[in-house]
């Protein structure tokens, strides 16, 4: 079997650094990537510290939810098939970052879009869908947020939290933590 190390490492250290960043605490969240000229990606376990994570933890599954490698045996993230909904919903993904950042699940949770007020919005397209409420890990949050994410590399999930996508893992969590500040300035503005 072809060793993913080197992608797996990227995955860990995004993921530590979304959560020293703020953008999600203790065990919210999850993110994954598409290996390249490959119809696999790798997804963080469900229910683990990202302090902790090493390569044997990171799940390898493809594009129908099969587990191709899970070398410590956790559970795939509850999210594996909305991480999957979205990559085949566009071929461009390369890497999936969700969060439930303070501000932008705020807006999320009142059914707001953020206004592209900064210029560091136009790293992500400005644009910022809605998708509308679901169960977490379901079918039907995988098929509303497919929906959504062909319309932007942004949305907010009702009442749970941010979706984030690019061209590898490193923009994708770059368009979470400028969308959760985009997000802080404009609710503080709001209040001035």
């Amino acid at each position: 079997m072809f060793n993913y190390d080197d992608f797996k490492e990227r995955l860990i250290q995004s993921a530590q650094l979304a959560e020293s960043e703020g953008l999600c605490k203790h065990k919210t969240g999850n993110f994954s990537l598409r290996i390249p000229g490959e119809e696999l990606i790798l997804i963080t376990p469900s229910g683990r510290m990202r302090k902790g994570l090493e390569p044997p933890d990171i799940i390898v599954a493809d594009l129908e939810g099969n587990i191709k490698e899970n070398v410590k045996l956790h559970k795939p993230s509850i999210e594996l098939t909305m991480h999957i909904a979205l990559y085949m919903a566009r071929p461009d993904i390369g890497a999936v970052v969700h969060t439930h950042s303070t501000y932008a699940t705020a807006f999320a949770v009142k059914g707001i879009k953020i206004s592209p007020i900064l210029s560091e919005s136009e790293f992500y397209g400005g644009n910022v869908e809605l998708v509308p409420h679901a169960e977490p890990g379901s079918t039907q949050l995988a098929k509303y947020a497919a929906l959504s994410i062909k319309k932007a590399d942004v949305c907010l999930l009702s009442n749970h939290g941010v979706l984030t996508v690019a061209d590898n893992i490193e923009n994708a969590l770059l368009k979470a933590v400028y969308v959760e500040e985009t997000a802080k300035v404009e609710a503080i503005s709001k209040t001035l």
